[in-house]
């Protein structure tokens, strides 16, 4: 049967070829799924994690690879049949050996639960040293009371009388085909193959409840917003007390008053009157930390920039911090007292400067973006 004649291209999906091996599909699966993961891409991402993990079920079984291969797509309605709707193989299997690709065995009860995410605000000091918080996070936990086990103290799950275990049962029609045996979860223990007498009170059953609980985070130096720390097991614990899922902190990062990041670099602007800028200065500079000494040479211009190294933000997963980069800003004063501006005048008889000619010169980058900046209200 053509390519074409199939509702979803499951090759496509995962981005291999029709002849990819076990290990490549596998290979791709992984991929997409970390990267279109609901918790990690979002909610928008559901849908097409959902196409992804319909492809990769079906390439990875043999069985309904065969089958696909040939024009029929096993997770559709009714078989597929090249997404027509009608009788195929699927129909029959389940037709003649009790449903084929059914359940064939009871539902574990005590299941994986789910990932959480929370955010955590942070203050750049934080970002840039790493630091030790708690978290306050509203998750399910295993119930105290039945300790997982869904049942009240005491008593004791039952194997389902109904279907003996088995979490399916089968029943014999008959057809104009003959007698059909079909396969189905048993409705009296909802396929799990036992049965709670005495659910425990606390929990109703469920063997979790929801908790509010303090979790330590170990913020490491480096992070930004949108930086996602992992944080094992310490997510939603699953049904019946199963393994908890993983907690994922984002980091959303605070403005300083003073310092901007831009990278693991840090940037601040340091005015200086126009006096310490033509003559030099030492000047002291409150940081992160502690007091720096700035030294300034004479003629410093402005808009130069003074770099003190391994000042700046700690490298996220490695050693090592950025630079602080000092920005100077020169303060030419707007009003003279007589006294100041005879001297101003006497300054510039001496530099010949009493009628400076223009001079126009190509403009420096930084004048736009400091324009820019200005603009933007930065």
């Amino acid at each position: 049967m053509p390519e074409s004649d199939l509702v979803n291209d499951y090759y496509e999906i995962l981005g291999v070829p029709r002849d990819a091996s076990t290990d490549q599909i596998k290979k791709a699966y992984r991929k997409l799924a970390r990267e279109l993961h609901p918790d990690v891409a979002g909610p928008e991402a559901e849908d097409r994690f959902k196409d992804v993990s319909r492809a990769y079920e079906v390439l990875s079984n043999p069985d309904k690879r065969q089958q696909y291969d040939l024009g029929v797509d096993p997770t559709a309605p009714g078989g597929g049949m090249g997404g027509s709707g009608g009788f195929g193989f699927q129909d029959i299997f389940e037709t003649f050996f009790g449903g084929g690709q059914a359940q064939q065995g009871p539902v574990p009860r005590s299941r994986r639960g789910q990932d959480a995410l929370v955010r955590l605000d942070v203050d750049l000091e934080e970002a840039v040293f790493g630091a030790k918080r708690e978290l306050q996070v509203d998750t399910a936990v295993v119930c105290r009371t039945c300790g997982g086990t869904c049942c009240r103290p005491g008593t004791t799950m039952h194997t389902c009388e109904v279907c003996k275990g088995r979490g399916v049962v089968q029943r014999v029609q008959r057809s104009f085909l003959g007698q059909i045996m079909t396969t189905a979860p048993c409705a009296a223990c909802q396929g799990f193959g036992t049965v709670i007498p005495e659910p425990c009170v606390d929990c109703g059953g469920e063997g979790r409840v929801r908790e509010r609980r303090t979790i330590a985070v170990n913020v490491p130096a480096g992070v930004e917003t949108g930086t996602r720390i992992r944080l094992t097991s310490q997510g939603e614990v699953g049904p019946g007390g199963g393994p908890a899922g993983d907690l994922y902190v984002e980091i959303r990062e605070r403005q300083h008053e003073t310092f901007v990041r831009r990278g693991d670099d840090l940037h601040c602007t340091l005015e200086v009157p126009m006096t310490a800028a033509a003559l030099g200065a030492s000047l002291t500079l409150d940081t992160f930390d502690g007091e720096q000494e700035v030294d300034l040479r004479p003629g410093t211009q402005p808009a130069q920039v003074v770099t003190l190294r391994g000042l700046g933000v700690g490298h996220l997963n490695g050693s090592g911090r950025g630079d602080l980069q000092v920005h100077v800003e020169v303060q030419v004063p707007t009003t003279l007292d007589d006294e100041q501006a005879e001297l101003l005048r006497s300054l510039a008889k001496l530099r010949g400067e009493e009628h400076p000619e223009p001079r126009l010169s190509a403009a420096h980058p930084g004048v736009f973006s400091r324009l820019r900046d200005k603009l933007s209200g930065r």
